[in-house]
């Protein structure tokens, strides 16, 4: 309970926002949107939110509190997303006075520049390649950060389009495991993929290990039985 009313008494505390700086817009505009929501500011940044009328000498002292707590909620907000901007976005932003403003300004710049950062890291997972030279799971997991971060920007890709993908991009010394799995990669989710995948790879592993090692025994025994023959000679 305690911890609940320290959340609700100094949000910011719990609610951890990285420096915008350009990249990954929808994750610090989630973030925002939740920070500033539990501070109950995030209400001033509605688009339909009537503008407050100019004060005049008949106000009611409700109508001067209205005012007063709008213009405080405006200020507080205005500064809690100037202060989650770098350096460089800080001083671009800066000269707006209304927090609706830059918030607007905001989406307009990087919601417009994600879709280009859609089409970059759509073309690096469509074009990524997984070598033999390098072990498996570890590109499989690069490849896994690509999803995530297409995901961060709202691109959903299904888990048998992420299978297929993965199992297209497999080396051709992989192409006997290939044919085995696509009869049951429908009924896979990617962990249970992954999973799969890990074992048949430190399967590989181990065979290589021990092929060496039968090799040298194999070359022992025909030496042994080649001197037996000289014996017998």
């Amino acid at each position: 309970m305690e911890k609940l009313m320290s959340v609700v008494e100094n949000p910011k505390e719990f609610i951890k926002l990285d420096r915008f700086d350009g990249t990954n817009f929808t994750r610090w505009r989630d973030k925002m949107i939740f920070l500033l929501s539990a501070l109950n500011i995030y209400y001033v940044l509605d688009s339909a939110l009537p503008p407050m009328p100019e004060p005049t000498a008949e106000d009611s002292d409700v109508v001067k509190e209205e005012r007063k707590k709008r213009e405080h909620d405006e200020l507080l907000c205005r500064g809690h997303i100037l202060n989650t901007l770098t350096d460089r976005l800080y001083d671009l932003y800066c000269n707006l006075k209304s927090p609706r403003e830059i918030w607007t300004a905001l989406q307009t710049a990087y919601q417009n520049e994600k879709r280009g950062i859609d089409k970059f890291l759509a073309l690096q997972y469509f074009e990524f390649k997984i070598f033999d030279t390098r072990p498996i799971m570890d590109q499989i997991h690069e490849l896994q950060i690509l999803v995530s971060k297409l995901s961060d920007l709202e691109v959903k890709i299904p888990d048998a389009l992420q299978i297929g993908a993965i199992l297209s991009k497999l080396p051709s010394s992989w192409n006997d495991y290939r044919k085995k799995i696509l009869h049951s990669m429908d009924k896979m989710t990617v962990e249970q993929f992954r999973t799969h995948i890990q074992i048949e790879s430190e399967t590989r592993a181990r065979d290589a290990i021990s092929q060496p090692s039968n090799s040298a025994v194999n070359f022992v025994s025909h030496n042994d039985s080649g001197s037996g023959n000289k014996h017998l000679k």
